[in-house]
């Protein structure tokens, strides 16, 4: 029997699957407008997409990865990536943060993308080689469970997605353990007032559309804690529903043992470049 995770993950996969296959069949006929209403029911081109990076950031990637955009921020405003550092994106989509990041950290450095939609993984796959771009890899899993090993990180970015989730202290906690000792996090969110409980929050929005799933600051500031993180923050930006912002969020993971020599590109079979 379906258990109700099981049919919000369902759903999220199926709906994100469907904005993938708009963007791939054709850039000439559909937009960022066409990809968000593929998980969405209202106008959010406001809120959500290409439009929140800034001018001629986007210019030099394939037209395919801007167009599924469908994040809430720009996680690298925030995360201050230098070359020759590893990132992972969770939830990359059609990989625009991924590209965007191996820009930012080189050819010494590496960045990782994860998503568990098949069809947004063949286009972030496809959108990297199109850019020509060799330091990334797009890797088949779900955030809650990452197929990398410990410390395999310095940063973690993510855009729209933990809000997602059903079992978000796991996410939190598999963070934690992917980053190496002193990693942080970047992360862009939605993220309610803390005033509104999970109904309220249901009311304004669905969980696929990124606003009945979200945390609120309080949990999202007790949820980092938790998991071990230190300086954790959580600062507002724009609102996508009453009581509801786009926020950015971020946090450090305390340096308590050498960090992990683990540099060289970790690719797993069947997690390869197309």
């Amino acid at each position: 029997m379906m258990t109700q995770s099981d049919a919000v993950r369902w759903e999220v996969l199926h709906r994100y699957a469907a904005a993938a296959s708009t963007v791939s069949s054709g850039v000439g006929c559909c937009g960022p407008a066409d990809a968000l209403a593929a998980i969405s029911d209202r106008d959010e081109t406001a809120v959500f997409g290409a439009a929140l990076y800034a001018d001629g950031q986007t210019d030099d990637l394939p037209a395919e990865a801007v167009l599924a955009s469908l994040g809430c921020g720009n996680p690298l405003a925030v995360a201050d990536l230098h070359p020759g550092e590893r990132v992972l994106d969770l939830g990359s989509g059609g990989g625009i943060d991924v590209l965007l990041s191996a820009k930012r950290v080189g050819p010494t450095g590496f960045a990782y993308g994860v998503d568990m939609t098949p069809e947004m993984l063949d286009l972030a796959r496809a959108n990297a080689a199109r850019a020509g771009t060799s330091n990334v890899a797009f890797l088949a899993g779900q955030i809650e469970a990452v197929p990398l090993p410990d410390g395999a990180v310095d940063v973690i970015i993510s855009n729209c997605v933990i809000n997602l989730s059903t079992d978000k202290p796991a996410v939190l906690a598999e963070m934690f353990r992917l980053l190496t000792p002193g990693g942080r996090i970047g992360i862009s969110d939605v993220v309610a007032e803390d005033h509104l409980s999970t109904t309220d929050r249901a009311e304004r929005g669905t969980h696929v559309g990124c606003i009945a799933g979200a945390l609120s600051r309080r949990e999202y500031l007790e949820g980092l804690t938790a998991a071990g993180f230190t300086d954790p923050g959580v600062t507002f930006t724009h609102e996508a529903a009453p009581g509801m912002h786009a926020a950015i969020v971020r946090a450090t993971k305390p340096t308590g043992r050498p960090a992990d020599l683990l540099h060289r590109p970790l690719l797993h079979e069947g997690n390869r470049l197309a």
